[in-house]
């Protein structure tokens, strides 16, 4: 069979149950609620307290009000979503037609009482029973019997936080309420009796209803040992299509390692599940166990709304430095794209950096990237400052053993030699971020405390990290790692600043 018949052959499987369900819902309602005008909730209940008070057919006041409820629904639901329930509103008014037409007759015209005189709470009880295992028959294939539950759809469409659950119930509240209103039904006392009765109709269907979803959603777990894992393992998987997990165990007593089959499946398969271990392994060691739910793959759906998340504010870190631009990213996480230079094809721009501080430096790179490029920028700068040397080589830090490019070990040989004979070794890195936003400029300012030490240690980080030492700690960024140093750095200061702006815009 073709995945595509397997598919036609499962959506006529599921319209075969609806029109099942409906057969027995049909039977519930005409041969044990109606002749002792028990009210029930839901629009077919509705049809029938206007029945009962009226004389106005059942069937038509029920496809009265699912037509304009579809006609509502069909642009906030669409049509594909409702052609089960299409197909059942249609299917259960010709049923409850043709039932009211070949049932005998009370004299008061309702279907004659099936239960005898006096047995109103029997028959309410029988009928309750059916209309539960008739919904759960509809719903478990995908079905729906219209009425409230297109209202319930509609408004969890638009209220994710209503649930389908609650809407169901205040309006079956309603329906049956409304049965105070009538004074055909009698006195008020009377009417209170049915409006009773009403609701226990509702609490036994709902129920029913659970019990049977329940029991078909029941699932147990299966442990196997057994030293012909292999061959239980393959039969299970082959002759049941069923998913096997093999686990490694270890027997306390035997010493001896060994394979521990594990298996979730349907509880009504487990009675093939030991007929196929005994067959193989009569002396297996089989734990049975029921668990609450499963759910994934083969199992329920699990129907819960995940919260979407919003879309991401695209940024652009004007550096070329590949390890700032990795360690920026890392700090901010998945709450922001944070693009490159050469994500904006600004990769061969010589940004000048010619200020006399961080903040001028940090503030020209991200003006030039948002005047030339148009796009929400960030840029930094970030300076070494060593106290012994009047905050040298601080905004120079990059460039402070001089000659082209940024060369780490030629500026760290430099600050060791000029502190050589300094018994003063206090440092700071500090990191200006300035951040341009729609035209708005802010800056914000990460430091981190230390001292310069007497030889480079560790093989991570970038520029200074392998002679610097933040306090508090004996090793250096070189040395802590990039998670550590990622928490505690001037950089990560300073970015956790810029995120908590973010994420106020």
């Amino acid at each position: 069979m073709t995945e595509q018949h397997k598919i036609l052959w499962n959506e006529t499987k599921d319209y075969l149950f609806i029109a099942l369900g409906l057969a027995i819902y049909t039977v519930a309602f005409t041969v044990f609620l109606m002749p002792y005008q028990i009210v029930a909730g839901g629009v077919t209940g509705l049809s029938a307290i206007i029945y009962y008070a009226t004389g106005f057919h059942l069937e038509n006041t029920y496809i009265i009000i699912n037509g304009l409820l579809l006609i509502a629904a069909l642009k906030i639901l669409g049509v594909r979503f409702l052609m089960k329930t299409i197909f059942a509103i249609l299917t259960l008014y010709f049923m409850l037609m043709f039932a009211q037409e070949i049932m005998p007759k009370q004299a008061n015209g309702l279907p004659f009482k099936l239960m005898g005189e006096g047995q109103d709470f029997m028959s309410m009880i029988i009928g309750c029973v059916l209309t539960g295992v008739a919904l759960a028959t509809v719903f478990t294939h995908n079905g729906s019997t219209g009425g409230t539950d297109i209202i319930a759809a509609s408004v969890n469409k638009y209220h994710p936080n209503v649930s389908l659950g609650n809407v169901l119930i205040a309006a079956d509240f309603c329906i049956i309420g409304s049965c105070m209103f009538f004074p055909q039904f009698g006195t008020y006392l009377e009417r209170a009796h049915k409006v009773m009765f009403g609701f226990c109709v509702m609490a036994m269907e709902n129920y029913t209803l659970d019990y049977v979803m329940n029991a078909r959603r029941q699932s147990v777990q299966f442990f196997i040992f057994s030293s012909k894992w292999q061959e239980i393992a393959n039969a299970i998987g082959m002759e049941m299509n069923h998913g096997v997990t093999i686990l490694d165990g270890h027997g306390w007593y035997t010493g001896k390692k060994s394979k521990v089959l594990c298996i979730l499946a349907k509880k009504n398969e487990s009675v093939n599940m030991f007929r196929l271990i005994k067959m193989i392994d009569p002396n297996a060691f089989v734990s049975q166990s029921s668990v609450i739910g499963v759910y994934g793959e083969g199992f329920e759906e699990m129907r819960v709304k995940v919260k979407e998340n919003k879309k991401k504010m695209k940024i652009v870190f004007a550096t070329n430095n590949l390890n700032k631009l990795t360690e920026v990213r890392k700090i901010l996480g998945n709450s922001f794209e944070i693009l490159s230079l050469d994500d904006i094809g600004c990769h061969h721009d010589d940004i000048p950096e010619k200020g006399q501080t961080l903040e001028d430096n940090a503030l020209i790179k991200a003006q030039y990237v948002y005047n030339k490029y148009h796009v929400d920028c960030f840029a930094d700068d970030t300076g070494l400052e060593c106290e012994a040397l009047g905050g040298a080589p601080g905004v120079f830090s990059a460039r402070y053993a001089g000659g082209a490019g940024h060369n780490s070990e030629a500026n760290m040989q430099k600050l060791l030699k000029d502190l050589e004979n300094n018994n003063n070794r206090k440092a700071r890195f500090r990191t200006i971020i300035a951040l341009i936003i729609g035209g708005k400029v802010q800056t914000f300012q990460g430091i981190v405390n230390g001292e310069i030490i007497h030889e480079k240690r560790g093989g991570e980080g970038f520029g200074y990290d392998p002679i610097f030492r933040p306090d508090g700690y004996s090793q250096t960024f070189a040395e802590l790692g990039s998670n550590i140093k990622n928490k505690i750095s001037h950089r990560a200061r300073a970015t956790e600043k810029l995120a908590a702006y973010l994420k106020t815009l």
